[in-house]
């Protein structure tokens, strides 16, 4: 279970840290590849980017450092809400339907590392 919620964790790292730092280092060129991102502004555009990665690195390095890692499970939480706005404030409304399994794949990683870490901490 543990090497599991590693690779999850990798991965939603990975993942986050490359949409969010697109996000915030590149809003201009994202938002024009996300037709619905044009309704918001460049600095709504970068504070969604900046929470992605805050989330993306509150995801492994308290675990990795040793540092406050029950905050690894509220970064994923975190994450779990990042990913229900966006399906339901951006990519439902607009019938962006085709993004939806990647959220949905990112929603689920989020959700088994919140569980996963936080049913570490309990036993």
């Amino acid at each position: 279970m543990n090497i599991a919620l590693w690779i999850a964790q990798g991965l939603l790292t990975a993942l986050y840290i490359v949409a969010g730092g697109m996000k915030v280092f590149t809003p201009e060129k994202m938002k024009a590849q996300m037709p619905e991102a044009q309704k918001h502004s460049t600095n709504f555009f970068r504070m969604i980017g900046t929470l992605e990665l805050l989330g993306a690195l509150g995801v492994i390095l308290p675990m990795v450092t040793g540092i406050l890692p029950w905050l690894t499970p509220l970064a994923a939480i975190a994450l779990v809400v990042v990913q229900i706005l966006a399906i339901l404030t951006v990519h439902l409304p607009a019938k962006e339907y085709q993004a939806l399994p990647f959220n949905l794949f990112l929603l689920a990683l989020a959700v088994f590392v919140a569980i996963g870490r936080f049913s570490l901490f309990l036993h």
